[in-house]
């Protein structure tokens, strides 16, 4: 292949990455506005209790979750996207039928359903789930702000964010994802709590965090396999993917 072809190639498969990047937090936007609520101030209308936990519950979540998601991936292998999608709008429809008390339940089975989809996607990309350095990522992808986050630009952090690998290294990530993560899990109880409805919004809010996640997950294992397979530099690709995606947010945003 000749080296105008492969650059071509790149920036066509960049383009498609943005494109996905810019699409996949619409769902839940939605949802939110189908029902009347706005993201900002949905964590404050959880108890006092339920909000001052929420972090210590999300970093636990995402430890049990990897222990989980692996152990399912050594028992049952990879699951088809339709079945993920529908396990994780059962579950959002179990969580939201109890208000917040079965939402919290539900919480820790989400985030491994979650993570399964994550841990598919990048097997997808040929990256091997069970290794450090790609449950690291796996983790990582989550600390994207999540689909009811109102400045996007800033989900661009997790693109580049590295820490180093050593002894405790995935429980470190998680600490460091868990303050993130746990406003955005708090977003979802908060919309699973609504009276009357909180099934069906819960239902529908898996359904859309389970599509936000899977198109984070093959932005940033995307951007991994394209850094290999283009022979660039994988700093590089994250530059040229923030140039791309920083106009259009600041667009919006004005």
């Amino acid at each position: 292949m000749s080296n105008d072809l492969l650059v071509k190639d790149v920036d066509k498969e960049l383009d498609q990455l943005v494109l996905r990047y810019q699409q996949a937090g619409g769902l839940v936007i939605e949802l939110l506005n189908a029902i009347g609520m706005q993201a900002d101030g949905l964590v404050d209308r959880l108890p006092r209790p339920v909000r001052d936990g929420l972090e210590g519950a999300t970093e636990q979540a995402l430890s049990q979750a990897m222990r989980a998601a692996n152990g399912s991936r050594r028992m049952v292998g990879t699951h088809p996207t339709w079945m993920q999608t529908a396990m994780a709008t059962a579950l959002g429809a179990v969580g939201g039928s109890g208000g917040v008390a079965s939402a919290l339940a539900e919480l820790p089975v989400t985030t491994t359903v979650l993570l399964r989809a994550i841990q598919d996607v990048a097997e997808e990309q040929d990256f091997d789930p069970s290794a450090e350095n790609v449950k690291f990522d796996c983790i990582q992808v989550f600390a994207a702000a999540g689909p009811m986050a109102e400045d996007d630009a800033a989900d661009l952090a997790f693109l580049s964010t590295r820490m180093a690998l050593s002894t405790g290294g995935i429980q470190k990530l998680a600490a460091w994802v868990a303050p993130r993560l746990a406003v955005v899990l708090g977003q979802k109880l908060a919309a699973q709590a609504v009276p009357i409805i909180g099934a069906a919004t819960g239902a529908a809010t898996n359904y859309a965090y389970m599509n936000y996640y899977r198109e984070m997950a093959h932005v940033h294992f995307g951007l991994r396999r394209l850094a290999i397979d283009g022979d660039v530099a994988h700093g590089e690709l994250v530059a040229r993917f923030r140039d791309s995606v920083t106009p259009i947010e600041s667009l919006k945003a004005g």
